[in-house]
């Protein structure tokens, strides 16, 4: 029997045409598919690389950090010293104001409340040097300006108390203020103030300031320095109520943490007997990790602070 080859012709062609078609459809979604796989690869590469640029940005900036002259390791000296300077030298002007109001009347009336006699004042000036004590007793004494106090404060002299450039030398036994515990001494000599008529002191400054009431848990804060104090309100009256200071000079706080600061005092600060912070002044503040300025405000009473760091500005809450 004979072949019909044009029937084999077309057989065949149509064969090869349905197989191209399924191998031009294979092909298109193999092509998809690469593009899809390409496009996943972009996208997870992407953001692979994302992840790893941010961790190695944070890696560094961290590093970065660390290493800056500004940076502060531990949370509470962020603002820790600020406090801790302003109670301290609250604390010593406070000292030196109840040692003046003392040795200018040798009573405490203005001490002590008009109800109470729990504070006294004893003078000797038979012996040399002579000696001043303010004894508030062995339990907490509420004083006219409604702090707590215990214990002495001892300052010996020569000649008479108000004597110009007049040494006072203050230490103190077993002293308490507020619960926190004073130690160590404080050295100030009355300047001659006969053209401004303000008083001023030169002072020398080593104490230590107990933050805590537990003895086995102490908190000591160290302030040791040379500074200026100038009495510049109040002083014509004998109610220490009205009494403010301004104080500059150098000092160095310890930190109960163990961390130095250094105070440069760019703007004088300025304390007042009735308010429980630096109520102004401007601070130059190096030592530990860091450069800072440390600003106590404007002359308002209350607990905020500002700290700049470099172009950064932080808003600070004192404590008391």
């Amino acid at each position: 029997m004979g072949v019909d080859y044009s029937v084999l012709f077309y057989a065949t062609f149509d064969t090869i045409r349905i197989l191209a078609a399924k191998f031009n459809s294979q092909l298109i979604k193999l092509r998809i598919s690469t593009k899809r796989l390409s496009m996943y690869r972009n996208t997870n590469f992407s953001k692979l690389t994302l992840l790893v640029l941010s961790t190695l940005f944070l890696f560094t900036a961290c590093k970065r950090a660390q290493n800056d002259d500004n940076y502060l390791a531990s949370d509470d000296d962020r603002i820790g010293y600020a406090s801790d300077a302003s109670r301290i030298e609250f604390a010593n002007n406070d000292v030196l104001s109840l040692a003046d109001q003392a040795g200018i009347l040798y009573n405490a009336e203005f001490i002590r409340k008009s109800t109470s006699k729990c504070a006294t004042v004893a003078v000797d000036t038979v012996n040399t040097p002579h000696t001043l004590i303010i004894r508030f007793g062995d339990i907490d004494c509420e004083c006219a300006d409604g702090r707590l106090r215990r214990g002495s404060i001892i300052i010996k002299y020569n000649g008479s108390y108000l004597d110009n450039d007049q040494l006072h030398t203050i230490t103190y036994n077993n002293y308490y203020l507020d619960g926190n515990q004073l130690t160590g001494w404080v050295k100030a000599t009355r300047i001659d103030t006969t053209v401004t008529g303000d008083w001023f002191y030169r002072v020398q400054v080593n104490d230590s300031l107990n933050m805590s009431p537990d003895p086995l848990k102490s908190q000591y804060i160290v302030w040791s320095g040379n500074l200026m104090r100038k009495w510049v309100g109040g002083d014509k009256t004998n109610d220490r109520a009205d009494d403010y200071f301004s104080v500059s000079g150098v000092a160095t706080l310890t930190r109960p943490n163990g961390h130095v600061f250094n105070f440069n005092i760019a703007t004088p600060l300025q304390f007042a007997t009735s308010c429980n912070f630096a109520q102004s002044g401007v601070v130059n503040v190096t030592g530990f990790t860091g450069n800072r300025i440390l600003n106590y405000g404007n002359g308002t009473c209350d607990n905020a602070a500002q700290l700049n760091i470099g172009v950064n500005i932080y808003q600070l809450t004192l404590e008391k």
